[in-house]
This record gives C-alpha cells, sequence and structure tokens, in this order.
C-alpha cells in the first residue's frame, strides 16, 4: 500500500471526494474492502475547514481511520489538524456526525491493527512502518446524526 502521492493518485481522490460529495456517499461509499467516510478538520494554521475521503473500520460506535498517508515519511495534514483540535465533522453516506478524535494505544492499537489486516491485508505492513509510527485515529461519535 505505500505508494508516492502522484498527481494521478491526488486526482482520483479529489474526484472520489466531489462524487461521493454530489451523490450523498451512494458513489463511492467503498474502496479496497473498506467503507469511505469524508472528515472535515478545521486547518491548524487557517482555520479552514478541510475535507478528505478516507477508508475506515468500523469500530462499535465509532470509526478507525489510519494516518498512513500513502505510507510518507510526514503525517497526513488532517492528522496534525486533528492533533491542534481533535473535533471533527464525520459524513458516512448522507448522515453527519461530530466526532472526537484520539489516538489508539497499546492493546487497542493491536486490536485494531488485527482486525484491519483481516479486512484488508495491506494495512499489516504498517504495523512495525519504520519511517515512522503510524497512528491510528479513533473517531468517536458526539451527539446523534446531524440533517
Amino acid at each position: 500500500m505505500t505508494e508516492k502521492a502522484t498527481p494521478a493518485i491526488q486526482l482520483f481522490w479529489a474526484l472520489h471526494l466531489k462524487l461521493y460529495q454530489w451523490s450523498a456517499g451512494r458513489i463511492g461509499a467503498t474502496l479496497r474492502g473498506l467503507p469511505v467516510l469524508l472528515l472535515t478538520t478545521r486547518g491548524r494554521k487557517t482555520g479552514q475547514a478541510r475535507t478528505r475521503a478516507l477508508m475506515y473500520l468500523p469500530y462499535g460506535e465509532a470509526f478507525v481511520v489510519v494516518a498512513s498517508n500513502l505510507g510518507q515519511k510526514n503525517h497526513p495534514a488532517w492528522w496534525l489538524n486533528l492533533q491542534a483540535d481533535p473535533q471533527a465533522e464525520v459524513q458516512v453516506r448522507a448522515d453527519k456526525f461530530q466526532v472526537r478524535a484520539r489516538e489508539a494505544q497499546g492493546q487497542e492499537r493491536e486490536h485494531i491493527f488485527q482486525a484491519l489486516a483481516q479486512s484488508t491485508p495491506d494495512y499489516e505492513q504498517y504495523r512495525n512502518f519504520p519511517a515512522r509510527r503510524i497512528p491510528l485515529v479513533v473517531l468517536e461519535k458526539q451527539g446523534e446524526p446531524q440533517p
């Protein structure tokens, strides 16, 4: 799964995001065997809303996203934004939720990695990634879905 963020990959994710938004998640709701959500964070420098489409693992009432950044040596901007302000919004298909982010640690992290590897074996390579520790980010719902 370690890939370079080429212009083609960037274009794919930009188009995927627009199709997901336009179709309220009817298009692009799954990818590579995992469901997809839209995560909206506040830019840590600009304060502007930033939305990204991310594959996720359902985790009880929460969602787990992997801050792999396609295996790059740096963390994705959305994770840096969540570290500055853990409050965010998630859209799953047409439903929107306020969430609070936290990084999974210890046994919870190991349990999540096992579940990810069963869903999509590509994620196993990130368990002991040599370039950096890949955060597993738990997005916990804060209240009921919003219209």
